[in-house]
Formats: structure tokens, C-alpha cells, sequence
């Protein structure tokens, strides 16, 4: 394998996302009525506006329906579930013309501690759009990191909820600044015992807080999560992944070539010696008579 990192970061963190929230419930949110999580999906569909970014965070959920969550810090409640309803359309027309179906689609917004009051639905005639507000004001951001600090520092490991906690942490109320908060957070991070889930950790702090982290110290991270061990190991399983889903391509491939020879071969029997099937299609003169003696029974 080539020195560095060779995959984008985005390609890792979303490694290393699906399998912090795989099998995840959502109870840490307060969504106790939501199915759990089954796998995380791409968040990039076509036609999005140049001045539109892509929705944060799909997941698809046990019962097969789409997630959308959203992370918020103002109160632009109309201009927001607008974009959402961009969102929800571009992925119902994407996967409908996958799988000739609808699937069902789920909202849930993540407000920051600067957020006070919700807003769940938007009415205009017939076009009707909904999401679940998540108020992180609610949340005592310091008292949370502290008892999880001392958890990491005894060196005792995280329960899911915990671990899922901590990554919302730098939005919830603090008398801390929000940057402060993403920097002792990831620090805090750092220092937990299991290496892999320190990295979960960091890719769902980096994803939680994308629209409020300074870009230099997100960088800075970035380049540090390279350095890893679990990081290169993560690496190295995408590289296994990239050959396997290679070889399987090839393989159909060539089962679909093998197939497409055996039926001109069958044409041919009746007209061709069997040494020469094997000339033109490909096939060993062995295959050819197997196929022969199966035309015959």
C-alpha cells in the first residue's frame, strides 16, 4: 500500500460513522418511537444548487425508511424545512428511479443550544412537510462531559448512549463558547482507551459540528486522525473492500461472457465440429463436448 492516507477523508469518516451508528436506537435524542438505525447512507444527491449544501446525515432505518437529520443553530425555522423539502425530494426521486418504489422519509432536526423554541411543521396548501425538533438547550453539556471524563480517565468503557452523547456535546448548553467546547471534546477523545471508538468519536464530533468548527483546527484533526493506528487500519479495510468489490465485478463479468459463449455454442453444435465451437467461442474443447453430451440426454 502506497505511504499516507489514500483515500479522501470523507471516504474514512464515513467508514468509520456507519460502524459507530449501526445498530444504533436513537433513544439518546429522545426519539424513542424511531426504528434503529441500520446503516449509514450516502448524503450527496444530483441537482444540488450552487448555493445549497448537501444534507448533513442519511441513515437508513430498520423498517427501510430514510432519516434525514439535520443540524441547526438558528431560528430560520420556513428557510429550513424548505431546504429540507428540496432534500426529501431529490432523494424519493433518486431512489425511485433505483427501485421503482417511494420510500418513506423521516426528518429529525438537531438544534444547537442557541435554539430555544421549536418548529415542526410547514403548511402551504396541499405541500405539507414535517420533521421532529431536537432541543440540545435542554441538555447540560458540562455536566455530561465531566461525568464521561471521569469514565475515560478511569479508563472504563462507554455505553452507546455515552458514546453518542458525547458527540453532541460541543451543541449542547455549556458556559463554554462552542469552539472551546469541539476542542476539549475531541481532547477528551483522544484519551479514550479503545482506539477505535476514540475515532468513531472524532468523525461523529468533526460530522456533528461541520457547520460551526473553525476549518484550521478541523484540519488539524484531520491530519492527526491520519497518524493513527486505527486510521491506517481503516484505510487498508477500504483497500480490501475496493479489490473485493473489484474481483466480484470481474467475476460477473466473466460468468456473464461464459454464459453468452455456452449459448452461441449450443447454436453451433448442430452445424460445427467441436474443435472449431471452441476456436470461436472461447471454450475448451472439453466444455464443448460436456455441452454436447448434455444436448444429447
Amino acid at each position: 500500500m502506497a505511504h499516507g492516507i489514500s483515500y479522501h477523508a470523507k471516504d474514512i469518516l464515513f467508514k468509520s460513522l456507519s460502524e459507530l451508528y449501526r445498530n444504533q436506537a436513537l433513544d439518546v435524542y429522545g426519539l424513542h418511537d424511531l426504528p434503529k438505525i441500520k446503516a449509514l447512507l450516502p448524503n450527496e444527491f444530483p441537482s444540488v444548487r450552487a448555493d445549497e449544501k448537501r444534507s448533513d446525515t442519511l441513515f437508513l432505518l430498520e423498517d427501510d425508511s430514510i432519516l434525514l437529520l439535520e443540524y441547526e443553530s438558528n431560528e430560520r425555522f420556513i428557510d429550513n424545512h424548505l431546504k429540507y423539502l428540496d432534500y426529501a425530494y431529490r432523494i424519493l426521486y433518486t431512489y425511485y428511479k433505483q427501485e421503482k418504489r417511494l420510500r418513506h422519509i423521516r426528518i429529525v432536526v438537531i438544534y444547537t443550544s442557541d435554539v430555544t423554541r421549536k418548529y415542526e411543521q410547514l403548511h402551504a396548501g396541499h405541500v405539507f412537510i414535517s420533521s421532529k425538533a431536537v432541543l440540545l438547550c435542554e441538555y447540560n453539556g458540562d455536566a455530561i462531559f465531566q461525568t464521561i471524563e471521569e469514565k475515560v480517565r478511569n479508563n472504563e468503557p462507554l455505553t452507546a448512549e455515552e458514546t453518542m452523547k458525547l458527540i453532541l456535546v460541543p451543541l449542547m448548553h455549556s458556559r463554554f463558547d462552542r469552539q472551546m467546547m469541539i476542542e476539549k471534546t475531541i481532547e477528551l477523545a483522544k484519551n479514550i482507551h479503545d482506539e477505535r471508538t476514540q475515532l468513531h468519536v472524532i468523525a461523529g464530533i468533526l460530522t456533528a459540528t461541520d457547520k460551526f468548527i473553525d476549518e484550521q483546527y478541523a484540519q488539524k484533526i484531520k491530519e492527526w486522525m491520519k497518524m493513527t493506528k486505527v486510521m491506517r487500519l481503516l484505510v487498508e479495510e477500504l483497500e480490501q473492500e475496493k479489490e473485493e468489490a473489484v474481483r466480484k465485478v470481474i467475476e460477473a463479468k466473466e460468468k456473464e461472457v461464459h454464459e453468452k459463449a455456452l449459448e452461441i455454442a449450443k447454436n453451433l453444435l448442430d452445424v460445427l465440429p467441436i474443435h472449431e465451437i471452441a476456436k470461436r467461442t472461447g471454450l475448451t474443447i472439453s466444455e464443448v463436448a460436456d455441452l454436447a453430451k448434455e444436448m444429447e440426454k
